[in-house]
């Protein structure tokens, strides 16, 4: 006999908010639901190491009896919140809710869990949006791998092929979401964060340009870093941006507004635009025929669209001497995350507390002088120029592939006994298509509208001017309608199978 669960569980959380909005099913029964879509799916996927279910059927009690959520919607109209009851997650990285546990990937944090004080800008916002967070998902240690395999928790592995990685950092929300236990989750992007595990689990995946979403109030905008989500629909992706996005109390960097609601941008007609194709890596490194293969297909779909698609790129994307720069301030962002998490257990982590790539990292940034720092900045500055100059001179978006291989399997990134930066190098080759636009502030976004021969999702990317989040979304939903993905279901879905 079919249960709740199963028949909310490919619904995306637009189609989970109706329900409820309707009074087809209570808030209560559909956070139930994905609580028993966990509980059966999650052993051999591993993609939540906390799990707040109590918690969430409470709050989804609340829902129930006031019929309104706490808070009022996040553009403060008051109006009823577009995801009233709809269960969500967080990724377990940088997202403080007050009075729950967060380890960020790492081992000594989830021996002796922080207990968030307070909530961050994101989080409260989220829930003003209507949303039951049920628990935090995997992430690798401070983010700083592009897969979920942190000492701590274990591997995530992928619902399309468990022997093979969800991506990451936001490994674990992608996981949830793609296996249907969730119909989107909380993620980040400081490299590609967001769009690797949309694109290894076949979701989309939207970063959002710098200041388009508050990282108050403990963390600054100016970094590589931003947040949104991974989702099952453009739809959602849209609705849940109208929701959080807007600046708060001291941001330092505040994207322009949108010219209307990031909904009205759904079915509407971008008109012809001028696309450029990336198809060969731009530093004549390794590039896997089925990623050339998903990125040609993406630009025939846009071509029949109407679309101008010509092999076109910014030629700073051939610039060698960005990894480097990227990397300095990369690592001394790690450096500042070790330092954040010894002041919240009061002792200093040490090399036995910290997994050997991310002490290395951090070793590596206190070797940098002040002035070194500054001239990175500096240098990635004026990259981030001469990229944005490519928009400026005329040309609308860039299609790449997302990533420069399909999802590699579990275990490819792991450090070795002689090098702990193993993984940061093999990271190197397996990401290629993502950072840049980290540093330059730009939008982009990943989209599932291709799977190889092995059955395993492989994303593209289109990037946008800065600001120009309306434009991704509009392309994205015109490629949706026309290519649609919602069908397809991964074998670790509905009846998982542990991997040998």
């Amino acid at each position: 006999m079919r249960s709740i669960a199963d028949d909310t569980q490919w619904l995306d959380a637009t189609a989970q908010a109706e329900l409820v909005a309707k009074g087809d099913v209570s808030a209560t029964e559909l956070v139930e639901a994905a609580i028993e879509r966990i509980e059966r799916s999650d052993a051999p996927i591993n993609a939540f190491v906390l799990r707040w279910f109590d918690r969430a059927c409470d709050q989804a009690g609340v829902i129930d009896v006031s019929g309104a959520a706490t808070a009022p919607a996040g553009d403060g109209s008051g109006d009823r919140p577009p995801f009233l009851g709809v269960p969500f997650a967080l990724k377990d990285l940088w997202a403080p809710e007050e009075g729950m546990p967060m380890t960020n990937g790492n081992a000594a944090l989830a021996a002796e869990p922080a207990i968030a004080d307070h909530d961050s800008t994101l989080v409260a916002r989220f829930r003003e949006a209507g949303l039951v967070n049920v628990g935090r998902t995997n992430s690798p240690e401070l983010g700083s791998l592009p897969v979920t395999e942190p000492i701590a928790h274990g591997p995530t592995r992928n619902p399309w092929n468990t022997d093979h990685t969800p991506g990451g950092s936001s490994g674990g929300s992608a996981a949830a979401v793609a296996a249907g236990m969730v119909p989107f989750a909380h993620a980040s992007d400081g490299g590609g964060s967001i769009r690797i595990p949309a694109s290894c689990c076949g979701l989309v995946g939207l970063k959002t340009s710098q200041g388009r979403i508050s990282a108050g109030p403990d963390r600054d905008e100016v970094g590589l870093s931003v947040q949104l989500a991974v989702s099952r629909s453009v739809r959602d992706t849209a609705r849940l941006l109208d929701a959080v996005h807007g600046p708060a109390v001291g941001d330092t960097i505040i994207a322009p507004p949108p010219r209307r609601p990031y909904e009205d941008e759904l079915g509407r007609d971008p008109g012809r635009l001028r696309i450029g194709l990336l198809d060969a890596h731009p530093q004549d490194g390794f590039l896997h025929d089925d990623c050339v293969a998903a990125v040609r297909s993406a630009a025939a779909m846009l071509d029949g669209l109407g679309h101008d698609v010509a092999t076109e790129h910014p030629s700073v994307l051939g610039d060698l001497s960005f990894t480097p720069r990227f990397m300095a301030m990369w690592a001394t962002n790690m450096a500042i995350g070790i330092d954040t998490m010894s002041s919240w257990l009061g002792r200093p982590l040490t090399a036995g507390d910290v997994e050997p790539v991310n002490w290395a990292q951090a070793e590596f940034a206190k070797q940098i002088t002040g002035v070194q720092y500054g001239e990175a900045l500096a240098a990635v500055a004026e990259y981030r120029r001469a990229l944005q100059g490519w928009w400026a001179d005329g040309w609308d978006l860039l299609l790449t592939p997302t990533l420069a291989e399909p999802p590699v399997r579990i275990g490819e990134h792991d450090a070795r006994d002689d090098d702990p930066m193993a993984g940061m190098k093999r990271a190197a080759k397996f990401v290629s298509f993502t950072p840049p636009f980290n540093a330059s502030g730009q939008p982009a976004i990943s989209l599932p509208l291709h799977w190889n021969d092995d059955g395993l999702p492989i994303g593209v990317q289109l990037v946008a001017a800065y600001g120009r989040e309306d434009l991704l979304l509009a392309v994205a939903s015109q490629l949706e309608a026309a290519h649609p993905w919602a069908g397809r279901r991964p074998p670790a879905g509905a009846a998982p199978q542990q991997s040998s």
